[in-house]
């Protein structure tokens, strides 16, 4: 299993930016798809953004389309979700996850095997 560890999180305004990190070990990186989800209070996990394992395709929530990119660097093992435009309904601890299965890209949170321990999003209003 991939040992992943996000940072970026923190508090900003509404309007605001974040750019959150996702650096991975342990396994093969950059063979598996790479996903962000994020868990609000009260609510359950939901799925944010996935990236192929090139890099080549991306997926968004209908939410955070047109805000969130999602991009990867295969040589860094680590994946980043900038933020843009945020909205107080994006607070949540957000969360990296890698895929179960090489090359599947997936938006299933069955799907992905390896969590990090998830990094605070506070947008305020």
């Amino acid at each position: 299993q991939a040992q992943l560890v996000e940072s970026g999180g923190g508090l900003v305004q509404a309007g605001g930016s974040l750019r959150l990190s996702c650096a991975a070990s342990g396994r093969a990186f950059s063979s598996y798809a790479m996903g962000w989800f994020r868990q609000a209070p009260g609510k359950e996990r939901e799925f944010v953004a996935v990236i192929s394992w090139s890099g080549g395709n991306t997926y968004y929530a209908d939410s955070v389309k047109g805000r969130f990119t999602i991009s990867r660097d295969n040589a860094k093992n680590t994946v980043y979700l900038q933020m843009n435009s945020l909205k107080p309904e994006d607070t949540a601890v957000y969360y990296c996850a890698a895929a179960k299965n090489r090359a599947v890209v997936t938006t299933l949170i069955a799907d992905f095997g390896s969590w990090g321990q998830g990094t605070q999003v506070t947008v305020s209003s």
